[in-house]
């Protein structure tokens, strides 16, 4: 049985979060809301600038908190929003900036690692400084080098995802106790998923909510997601999978005959570790951001029954809305469903699944090392 919400009679109905009406509500209401602040949705918030980028929000969860990092973070992230409004002299300034904080920070950075890690960290700074230099090159023709800038812009980003994972040490918190039976990822994990549609490979963020990811890539690991079909195909929304043949509406433990669930997992933004077992309304937590939020195209989340936050088990669902649409902190997702991951390569085959295509396969294609399958 498909998780959704409620929709027409009892009779054959289904129960899972998720309906069609309930997700266009949610949106409508987000553009009231935009619309509320100021009149006009395209100036009333400058949702142009928000985060989008997946590689973006996957690195600022990172339990890192030297502060210098975040500083070249948070200059480099500042192109991308000059690269798409064409602001070329901006993108220079920026570019300078980056360089600058690199001159200061580089080498009182590198020596404070390891030998091995510094010898990384050193290759991934010396790539970065060859992408700025390349941006920087390519704005001086404007719209014509804009390209060229922006894939030189993506490769910076990559270089700085592997620049950043040298000052990630050991996973920084205790999962409860209660939850020991739970399979856990401590740390990043990567799933290939192959579909009839297209390769996509989702990122599983176990920092943020490590017994989500690591139910899942439990999974993944079981062989439980091959051969499944996307069941909910709802088209510029979601895609939805993980619903098993037969009467249960999850994975079944053969440990124990049963559904196996996991507890509502969602880590608040500057926090160190989850909130579990409530959502954000229930917990009274009005005015935060989740780690992980629903602000970009790809956004994994699980799928439940409404009225119970602990009852996800193996469905799953994939946002496929415009970010504009969904800012984070002014969402009405954000708290209320448990975010694990985000696709980070394949994006454009959410738009080709239709209702009915399959998981060919899924496996775990790095990260393996950080699963835990519980006691």
């Amino acid at each position: 049985m498909t998780q959704r919400a409620q929709q027409g009679s009892a009779v054959g109905s289904n129960r899972w979060e998720w309906g069609r009406r309930s997700l266009r509500l949610v949106l409508a209401a987000v553009l009231l809301w935009t619309i509320w602040l100021g009149g006009i949705p395209a100036l009333a918030l400058p949702q142009g600038d928000a985060i989008t980028d997946p590689r973006t929000l996957l690195r600022r969860a990172l339990p890192i908190q030297d502060s210098r990092i975040w500083e070249i973070d948070e200059s480099i992230t500042k192109i991308e929003a000059d690269l798409k409004y064409n602001r070329w002299s901006a993108v220079r300034g920026d570019v300078r900036q980056v360089e600058r904080l690199l001159d200061r920070y580089a080498d009182p950075l590198l020596a404070e690692l390891p030998p091995e890690q510094a010898a990384a960290a050193s290759e991934a700074i010396a790539a970065l400084r060859q992408e700025l230099q390349l941006i920087s090159q390519a704005t001086e023709r404007k719209s014509k080098g804009k390209e060229e800038a922006r894939a030189a812009y993506d490769r910076l980003i990559d270089d700085l995802g592997s620049l950043e994972n040298n000052w990630v040490g050991a996973f920084p918190y205790e999962v409860p106790d209660e939850y020991a039976d739970k399979p856990q990822l401590l740390g990043r994990a990567e799933v290939e998923l192959n579909t009839t549609a297209g390769r996509m490979v989702i990122t599983l963020d176990g920092y943020s909510a490590p017994i989500t990811a690591g139910n899942f890539a439990d999974l993944v690991q079981r062989g439980f997601y091959d051969g499944l079909t996307f069941d909910r195909v709802e088209k510029f929304f979601l895609v939805q999978a993980g619903d098993p043949p037969g009467p249960a509406d999850g994975y079944v433990d053969p440990a124990t005959g049963r559904v196996r669930t996991i507890p509502m997992e969602i880590r608040v933004k500057g926090e160190v570790m989850p909130r579990y077992g409530q959502t954000f309304d229930q917990l009274g937590l009005w005015d935060v951001e989740p780690a992980l939020p629903f602000a970009a195209e790809g956004t994994v989340a699980m799928a439940r029954y409404p009225e119970d936050p602990n009852s996800a088990s193996s469905q799953f669902f994939i946002f496929m809305a415009e970010p504009d649409l969904t800012p984070a902190g002014l969402n009405l997702m954000d708290g209320r469903y448990a975010v694990f991951g985000y696709v980070t390569e394949g994006t454009e085959v959410l738009r080709k699944i239709k209702l009915g295509d399959q998981i060919l396969s899924a496996r775990l294609i790095s990260g393996q090392e950080n699963l835990r399958n519980g006691a």
